[in-house]
This record gives structure tokens, sequence and C-alpha cells, in this order.
């Protein structure tokens, strides 16, 4: 009759070391390659994020077409007096920065400051002689610059405009009398006493 040999301690416990061994270098291969997917995921994640879709040239055209509309209504409405639809065009949180150093109104000073000149039936009235119209990537958020003929003669105007749901709203604008190089000196003599005593507000 046969006999199985016993098996010693010491077999038993190579054995044991062996499997335990080749059972830590597969969950090795399994956790490198847990780790690798790991990371293209977090990759693909963060390309997700970052990668916000520009606008194609068609709809960058159609938004200088809608903004062109909205300035002239708006420089329109103020050669009609008309205050509800001038006033319309400015977002809530806006800013019109006059040609005077102290004319940095929000839109509510600068509403309180128009009003006198709208109830007499006419506010100001400015052309747009030619306007450049810039549009960021995203197409929710352009800035301008024009030139005007008004009633103060040649003028620059500046600007930003916000998209807001399916409206432009003017956010600042900046107007600025225009003064030929060959004028400039007499300019600076002309307002030089006014200048005077608005820089004083600035020194301590």
């Amino acid at each position: 009759m046969t006999t199985i040999p016993a098996i010693q301690a010491s077999e038993v416990n190579l054995q044991t070391a062996k499997i335990l061994e080749a059972f830590s270098a597969v969950n090795a291969k399994i956790n490198t390659i847990l780790s690798k997917i790991s990371f293209f995921a977090l990759i693909l994640i963060l390309v997700g994020c970052n990668s916000v879709k520009e606008i194609s040239i068609l709809e960058t055209k159609e938004i200088k077409i809608n903004v062109n509309t909205v300035l002239n209504d708006w420089h329109l409405a103020a050669s009609e007096a008309n205050f509800e639809t001038y006033f319309s065009k400015m977002d809530s949180i806006s800013v019109f920065i006059g040609t005077d150093a102290t004319e940095n109104w929000n839109k509510e000073q600068f509403k309180a400051y128009s009003k006198p000149y709208f109830d007499k039936g006419k506010a100001w009235s400015f052309t747009t002689l030619e306007r450049n119209i810039y549009v960021n990537n995203l197409g929710n958020f352009v800035w301008f610059d024009e030139l005007l003929n008004t009633q103060m003669g040649t003028c620059r105007g500046s600007g930003v405009l916000e998209k807001k749901g399916n409206s432009w709203k003017i956010k600042h604008y900046v107007l600025s009398i225009t003064i030929p190089n060959e004028d400039v000196n007499a300019v600076i003599k002309a307002k030089k006493k006014n200048d005077d005593l608005f820089l004083k507000k600035f020194k301590k």
C-alpha cells in the first residue's frame, strides 16, 4: 500500500510565502493599472471642464450687428428725449463717465443728472461717424470705441456691453472731447484754473 508522505511545516510556510508573493505582485499590477486609469480619467475631466465652446465667425458678426443696433438706438433715444428707452439700454449696475472730470456716475446718478435735459424735449444728439466693436471668445462680452459728431464737436466714446439673457446691456461708457494736437496747449491754458481747483481735492 502506497503512503503519502507527511507535509512538513516548512514546506507549508514556503508555499504560503510564494502564494502571498504572487498575490502581492498581482495586486501591485492591479493598483498600477487603476492609478493610470484614474490619472487619465482626471485628465479627461479637467480637459472637459476647461474646453468651453468658442463662438464662430458667423456668430461674431451677428453679435456685432446686434450691439451696433443697441448703441444706435441708445443714441437715438437721447436725441428724441426718450428717457425710459435710453436708460433701458444700460445695465442696472453701470457707469457713465462724461467729459467733465467730476462726471463719473452710476446709473442712478446719471439718471438724476439727465432727467432735466430729457424733460425739456431733447437731451443730446450724437451721430456715429465710425465704430469698432470687439467680441470675446465666449460671445457674452463686448467692448467698443466710436467717433461721434455732437453738439460739442467731434467726440469719442468707448464702452463695454454684457449679454444678459437675450439682451445686450451697456455696462460702462466713457465720453471724451477730441482735441487736435496743435490746440492742446491752448486747451491746457483754458482749463488750468478749473484743473487747479479740482486737483486740490486730491492733495493731502
